[in-house]
């Protein structure tokens, strides 16, 4: 049984930071990416970032590249969004997610999520 425990989140004034971690058990992490995708009111999911557990290599929307930052304890099969210089349009519900990844290009497939974590940026 795939299990995603994430904390995190809450509120923040704009240029804040806010980290996100994610606790993963329950299938083989060579054969996924492990990320998270976020969902604000009345807008698409958007796929905010990824990171492959093979080689480490990592994928960034381009309204998150050069605030946002993934990273990975492999020992503690554990993913961390570190969110930095935050804006009122980051606000959204943060979903930890397993699935398949390209790096270059994106999520292709979300196969796992949790019931997300709210995001909320202040202006």
């Amino acid at each position: 049984e795939v299990q995603l425990v994430e904390s995190g989140g809450g509120l923040v004034q704009a240029g804040g930071s806010l980290r996100l971690s994610c606790a993963a058990s329950g299938f083989s992490f060579d054969d996924y990416a492990l990320g998270w995708f976020r969902q604000a009111p009345g807008k698409e999911h958007e796929g905010v970032s990824c990171i492959t557990s093979r080689d480490g290599s990592t994928y960034y929307a381009d309204s998150v590249k050069g605030r946002f930052t993934i990273s990975s304890d492999n020992a503690k099969n554990t993913v961390y969004l570190q969110m930095n210089s935050l804006k009122p349009e980051d606000t959204a519900v943060y979903y930890c997610v397993v699935g398949l990844c390209d790096t270059t290009v994106g999520w292709d497939r979300y196969d796992y999520w949790d019931q997300g974590t709210q995001v909320t940026v202040s202006s």
